[in-house]
């Protein structure tokens, strides 16, 4: 028996061995807490005051939210708590717990009784079970067959629960910490403990490593997407089911990726990735916020249950709290005593739509958009797009690159100024002050103080400004000032704008003339027509840095050196470098242009007589060094912005083996062109297929020429029509010279539209007639032509166009390389094969796979051939063939290639073994090898 307790207590009672941690108390308190059974059920015993011996429910009872809230005080005060003494228990000691009785809910007859048990008032600092958590659920299960309580749903948000960065990181520490308690204990054992200090025993070590692990090397350590405010905004709101202790993307079901009903106003329902991760990484919603126990809440307004009216008082609810409640929408009419306009009320309990009587309504919602993150929340006519696009519209939003000159959109939902203020890329005013001065990097701001009942100037508040910084993504992170000298600025106000920002308001993109219209095909497949007064006025322009590094490195043979003297390099060349053979700021540089000169030791020599003579006469050592200089890459020209130098010597820190480090970046203003991503907000994206001329786009009957022609044919079957009522909005505004917001769920419906559009003297269909520039004739049918929000995505031509004539290729197969990033070739796959075998063009076709890919010898007398202007010369054997033989012949299989004639061919009589061919012999331009794996450089064309 003795055993059988210490192996009982071990397992359960030891809060060194059983660890359920304060959320897990939380958890199973909630849980086994009586309250929750005894909701809608029918007492069978009745329920008196122990002080006052006052009846507080008669046997027979139903117990209804009102009726459970006025016995809740006295279940806290002990009503029904018994206590156990075990006989011959495993258990020392007294068992409390709470009992009342109440009749099954699924007996026919309705007269068993059976017995609530709840675990009694176990303090939260109790983090291992007790008995009567053991009672209590063999209780919970009991009450299960008679229809009391419910089972768990694992994806409810009551049963999920968020750990943040300072948990997990707090994980990682206490790992780190066991690590050295490992290594402490050991060297105690070992060493004297008489003679020993503590800091010869302990090694902090483990503790430094497990926590730079998790911010270097951890899946939720992610490098912030900067691309423009709302995404730095989004990223530091997402919610992750993967990473450490989370799922796989493999293992994920549809259940776990599915919207919940309890993710309303926790979990945005639209914002999630397309793609695998869909579902599995989320966007926190509008209003919520995180309890201590890392539960989701989200804000209602209390319904008062005695006067029935919706108070101002707001109670943040987790999902499991909310299921007891029932919850009216937040667009309910309301009287204007704040009681409810009419007497049955649409509300939700427990993910039912049902409608009630209005005394039965516990809360409302705060908000119509506290369903929605802050992304989706600056869609406007939400309502009116189908889920899919809207999804598309939200994601894209985020990769909306910041422009020249950005504008805040005439339609918007009154999202932009709360969005682009806490996003972090304004600069915001701390305290209340006058402003004195206003530079391009700086502005000064008085504090003003109230003294006695007198406002008097205080201290100096010094705001720096950003200008011209690279984010993370490559895009220009600027900030421009929008206060003036003498302005009263308040504590909060934005004083200066940050990227895609106007006069404080987020602004991604630029309101532009749209027709729905098609035109000669171009805007087949949601391609998009533009003018070219867009380009000309830099209306979609951006700037973009690049940075390049350059280290020069301790190598075997000596160290690497950063010099204006490169070998087999022209004075032309390096026009740009300074002194130092560092590329001079502003210097405007194309591709493949010197940015810094490196040399590299190749090694001693071996010299021939005449050599050594002429060395030992000079006393030069023969010490060879290589070109290994930065240059620009491909597609990456632009003007020097900036170059940063770090050396050793200085005291900069520097990663072990590098002795200088030159950081240099490159500014473009890319200018929009065909082949560029565009979006509106409601998911509408497509490619620039052409830019026309100004004269050549269809024009208004007032002459103006339109900016954009979108195909008509991108709606109906997407369904978001949200894009049609911002179009007509957008024009009837123009206009009016109004801006407009209509928010999420609760903005302008059909008919405030249609009267804008009558205010604005439009037609009631907002549709006009539209000229052709090329012609002067009209159109043969009205066009919807309005003010439409573009935006330019960072899907870019310039970040994609790549052509290669030679370049690296893989050692194995002698095929080039695959890839941009590669300076790599397109691949000739299987299908296009059988293309050009279809087609009948054999010479092609064996050029593709043989000399124009990795056939090694052949490849090189072609080269040849064409420098000297002779013809081609017969393929030889390509490399992938001597591979396929090489791997038949490691299966234990004897190979032998035969002619029509059964002859033997030898393969080896076709190694590139002979000198002639060599590209030195035929003055090809060996690049030095761009990868470690690259030799001699060859042509475009790889294959499978």
């Amino acid at each position: 028996m003795r055993m059988r307790k210490i192996c009982w207590r071990r397992a359960f009672f030891d809060p060194k061995r059983y660890d359920l941690a304060s959320v897990g108390r939380y958890k199973i308190n909630k849980k086994l807490h009586i309250k929750n059974r005894l909701f809608n059920q029918r007492l069978a015993e009745t329920i008196i005051d122990p002080e006052t011996k006052e009846v507080i429910a008669e046997a027979g009872a139903m117990i209804d939210r009102r009726t459970l809230n006025r016995l809740l005080p006295y279940l806290e005060k002990g009503v029904g708590l018994q206590t156990y003494r075990p006989a011959e228990g495993v258990v020392d000691g007294d068992i409390s717990v709470q009992t009342i009785k109440i009749y099954a809910p699924n007996d026919p007859d309705g007269e068993k009784v059976i017995n609530v048990i709840g675990n009694g008032f176990i303090a939260e600092d109790v983090k291992h079970i007790t008995p009567a958590d053991i009672i209590a659920s063999i209780s919970y299960f009991f009450n299960l067959l008679h229809g009391v309580g419910d089972t768990d749903d694992i994806d409810h948000l009551g049963n999920r629960r968020l750990r943040s960065v300072g948990e997990l990181l707090q994980n990682q520490f206490r790992i780190g910490l066991s690590r050295m308690e490992r290594v402490v204990r050991e060297r105690m054992s070992i060493q004297d403990t008489n003679t020993i200090t503590p800091q010869q025993l302990i090694n902090i070590r483990p503790v430094i490593a497990a926590i730079k692990e998790f911010f270097g090397s951890s899946q939720l350590s992610q490098f912030m997407d900067q691309t423009n405010p709302l995404a730095e905004l989004t990223h530091k709101r997402r919610l992750s089911a993967l990473g450490p202790g989370g799922l796989t993307r493999e293992r994920a079901g549809f259940e776990v990726r599915d919207v919940h009903y309890s993710h309303y106003g926790r979990m945005c329902p639209i914002e999630t990735p397309e793609g695998p991760n869909i579902g599995l990484i989320n966007s926190l919603s509008t209003y919520a916020k995180v309890n201590k126990f890392g539960f989701i809440e989200t804000p209602y307004r209390r319904v008062d249950p005695e006067t029935g009216r919706v108070t101002d008082q707001i109670d943040y609810l987790t999902a499991d709290e909310e299921d007891n409640y029932v919850v009216a929408q937040a667009n309910v009419p309301l009287a204007e005593d704040g009681t409810f306009l009419e007497e049955n009320v649409v509300a939700r309990f427990r993910g039912e739509n049902i409608v009630v009587k209005r005394d039965r309504v516990d809360y409302m919602d705060v908000s119509p958009k506290q369903v929605v993150s802050a992304a989706t929340a600056c869609i406007p006519f939400l309502e009116n797009d189908d889920s899919n696009r809207a999804l598309m519209g939200a994601n894209m939003q985020r990769q909306a690159v910041p422009l020249l000159e950005p504008e805040a959109p005439i339609v918007g939902t009154g999202m932009e100024y709360v969005s682009a203020k806490d996003s972090g890329a304004a600069v915001i005013c701390k305290h209340r002050g006058i402003v004195e001065r206003v530079e391009a990097k700086e502005i000064w701001v008085r504090r003003l103080i109230e003294v006695d009942g007198k406002e008097v100037k205080g201290d100096l508040d010094k705001y720096r400004l950003l200008k011209f910084v690279r984010s993370n993504q490559g895009t220009c992170y600027n900030q421009r000032p929008i206060v003036k000298k003498g302005d009263i600025v308040e504590k909060g106000e934005i004083l200066a704008d940050g990227p895609s920002m106007d006069k404080g308001e987020l602004a991604l993109g630029r309101n532009v003339l749209v027709a729905f219209m098609t035109w000669d095909g171009y805007n087949y497949e949601d391609a998009i027509i533009m003018s070219e007064r867009l380009v000309k006025e830099d209306v979609y322009t951006s700037i973009h840095i690049e940075e390049y590094e350059a280290e020069s490195r301790d190598t075997k043979l000596g160290p690497e050196e950063i010099t204006r003297d490169i070998p087999n390099v022209g004075e032309d060349a390096l026009k740009n470098l300074d002194e130092r053979g560092i590329v001079r700021i502003g210097a405007e540089v194309k591709d493949g242009d010197l940015l810094v000169g490196k040399v590299t030791p190749k090694g001693m020599t071996e010299l021939t007589a005449e050599e050594r003579l002429l060395h030992a006469i000079f006393g030069e050592k023969a010490r060879e060094v290589r070109d290994t200089s930065l240059r620009v890459p491909h597609g990456g020209g632009g003007i020097v912005l900036d170059v940063k130098v770090f050396n050793r010597e200085d005291g900069d820190e520097l990663p072990p083996g590098v002795n200088q480090l030159v950081r240099v970046y490159i500014v473009q203003k890319r200018k929009i062109s065909e082949g560029d991503k565009m979006a509106g907000r409601h998911g509408n994206k497509g490619v620039i297929s052409r830019i026309l001329p100004e004269e050549d786009m269809p024009f208004l009957p007032d002459g103006t020429p339109i900016d954009i022609m979108l195909n008509p044919l991108g709606v109906p079957s997407r369904m978001n029509i949200g894009q049609v009522f911002e179009l007509h909005l957008g024009m009837a505004a123009k206009k009016l010279g109004l801006h407009i917001a209509s928010p999420v769920f609760d903005g302008a419906t059909e008919e405030d539209v249609w009267n804008i559009l009558e205010e604005a003297g439009m037609a009631r269909d907002a549709k006009t007639v539209l000229y052709d520039g090329r012609t002067g004739e009209p159109f043969d049918n009205r066009v919807s032509v309005g003010i439409m929000y573009m935006i330019k995505l960072a899907h870019m031509v310039d970040d994609k166009l790549h052509a290669r004539s030679t370049g690296p290729y893989s050692l194995v197969t002698q095929q080039p390389l695959g890839g941009k990033a590669q300076f790599g070739g397109q691949r000739f796959g299987e299908m296009e094969v059988w293309a050009l075998e279809a087609y009948g063009a054999a010479y092609t076709l064996q050029e593709i796979l043989t000399v124009k890919s990795d056939d090694v010898v052949g490849r090189v007398k072609t080269y040849e051939a064409i420098v000297k202007g002779e013809n081609i010369p017969e393929p030889g054997v390509p490399e992938s063939f001597k591979v396929l033989i090489k791997e038949l012949q490691s299966l234990g299989m004897d190979v032998t290639i035969l002619t029509s004639d059964e002859q033997e061919i030898n393969m080896e009589n076709f190694d590139d073994d002979d000198d002639d061919h060599a590209p030195d012999a035929i003055m090809v331009d060996v690049k030095p090898a761009e990868r470690e794996e690259a030799g001699e450089e060859k042509d475009a064309v790889t294959k499978e």
